[in-house]
């Protein structure tokens, strides 16, 4: 239950109109909770009504996408795009390809996004989409028939000035490629209208690594400012081995830490002395295969079958960037146990309501999605920049701008919890940073918005 009657009937209302969506509804959840001591001081919120207006999206869209496999099959998946809120800017959010695709994920993705591109303080709204076709697999003619099917409806909706997409889960460097060549030949225009290009045709330098560079960006930030401490000597433990796992692994090994644990969807590597990072880019960068080789070339590491299992290691520090809710009440109190101090998230919302507030409770310095990984689309605004200035910065120059960023999104989280009474609930602080900017924006702009 809420204290604020305000917050207490918008989520009603949410609840009921959308009971079977889970994702999103613990989405919005954790962000009303967050403004609980905030709304009661801005009546115009209410008499506005801005926070209904701010769960519910501006358009959802949701179509068929059909394409025949390498055999002459007729495939059909759903397709998505969430436009959820453009106050401050055009639609800016990740396409992602996985089974588990929903109605449900799409609009949580896109909640949570209208907030995080409200932190980065570029001016870009949110949105996000993508289909439940499993990309793994499949043949680069499948992928590619798949992304010309897709990106044929797609085209009508978004532009550089409307929707800018990107990449995520299951879309790459290749899956943007043949969408950009499918959305070109459409519309006979070369735009900025997809980020996470290539560099040959308008990507810009250091987008790959931004999202893990940025969370180690972040938690250093917090590390120093907060524990008057840094990842010098640290262990730690991250979960995935995509791009931001790979790309955070790299950033915390520079910054003096051990990263020991990597995983995928069906197990975890454990090496104590540290994983070989040259080793993982080949095996899921170049070979695109399982984790699990990596123990067939170092022979003292171990492989672990499950994932949940990684979070049993002892460390320093968690950084989750796998998927949502990977991390439950029963990980987090074993995170503590065994001595971790510092959570801060790569994945979208990797941990649970519950162990949030295990992390709260025990006092470890929890950094969440929204702002610990805010650097991915950070620079796919600085790419959107670039693009429209027919420019192409060095990446040094990029990733000092990323830098930047990453560091004014944990200030401003902590000064908000701060004026919060809640000093230190990054959390609540980004929660409430990034809404402000949103509602005002909405206010400015009448009901029509």
């Amino acid at each position: 239950m809420f204290k604020n009657a305000y917050l207490q009937k918008v989520y009603e209302q949410v609840e009921a109109r959308d009971k079977n969506e889970t994702e999103f509804l613990q989405a919005v959840r954790e962000v009303l909770e967050s403004l609980e001591t905030l709304v009661g001081k801005r009546p115009e919120l209410e008499e506005n009504g801005i926070l209904e207006r701010l769960v519910e999206p501006e358009r959802f869209i949701q179509f068929r996408v059909s394409w025949v496999d390498d055999a002459g099959k007729v495939n059909v998946n759903r397709g998505y795009r969430v436009q959820f809120n453009s106050a401050i800017g055009p639609y800016k959010g990740g396409l992602r390809l996985h089974p588990s695709v929903s109605a449900s994920v799409i609009k949580f993705l896109g909640f949570e996004q209208t907030l995080k591109n409200s932190l980065t303080g570029l001016p870009m709204g949110g949105g996000k989409g993508g289909s439940d076709f499993n990309p793994k697999g499949k043949s680069d003619g499948e992928i590619m028939r798949f992304c010309q099917s897709f990106m044929t409806e797609l085209e009508k909706h978004i532009g550089q000035f409307t929707d800018v997409p990107a990449g995520d889960i299951g879309v790459g460097a290749r899956e943007i490629g043949f969408m950009y060549g499918q959305y070109k030949r459409l519309r006979n225009e070369v735009t900025g209208v997809l980020t996470g290009k290539g560099l040959a045709y308008g990507g810009s330098l250091a987008r790959t690594e931004a999202t893990g560079y940025g969370l180690c960006y972040f938690t250093e930030e917090a590390l120093n400012c907060m524990k008057n401490d840094s990842f010098k000597g640290k262990t730690v433990v991250i979960s995935g081995s995509g791009n931001v796992a790979i790309f955070a692994t790299e950033k915390a090994t520079q910054l003096g830490a051990k990263v020991v644990a990597l995983s995928d969807s069906n197990g975890y590597i454990y090496d104590k002395n540290g994983v070989n990072l040259d080793l993982v880019k080949d095996i899921k960068l170049k070979k695109r295969a399982r984790i699990s080789t990596y123990v067939d070339t170092v022979k003292t590491a171990e492989y672990h079958e499950g994932c949940s299992g990684i979070w049993s290691i002892p460390c320093d520090i968690a950084l989750p960037c796998a998927t949502q809710n990977e991390i439950d009440e029963a990980s987090a109190k074993l995170l503590v146990k065994n001595g971790c101090k510092v959570v801060c998230e790569g994945a979208n919302m990797p941990s649970t309501p519950e162990a949030i507030s295990v992390y709260l409770a025990n006092g470890v310095l929890y950094g969440p999605a929204k702002a610990t990984n805010a650097g991915g689309v950070a620079t796919s605004g600085l790419e959107m920049s670039q693009n429209s200035l027919r420019l192409s910065w060095t990446f040094e120059e990029v990733d000092e701008r990323l830098q930047g960023i990453m560091k004014n999104i944990f200030h401003n989280a902590y000064n908000a919890s701060k004026e919060c009474g809640v000093e230190g609930n990054l959390m609540v602080g980004a929660n409430v940073a990034g809404f402000i900017k949103v509602a005002d924006a909405m206010l400015a702009q009448g009901v029509a918005y």
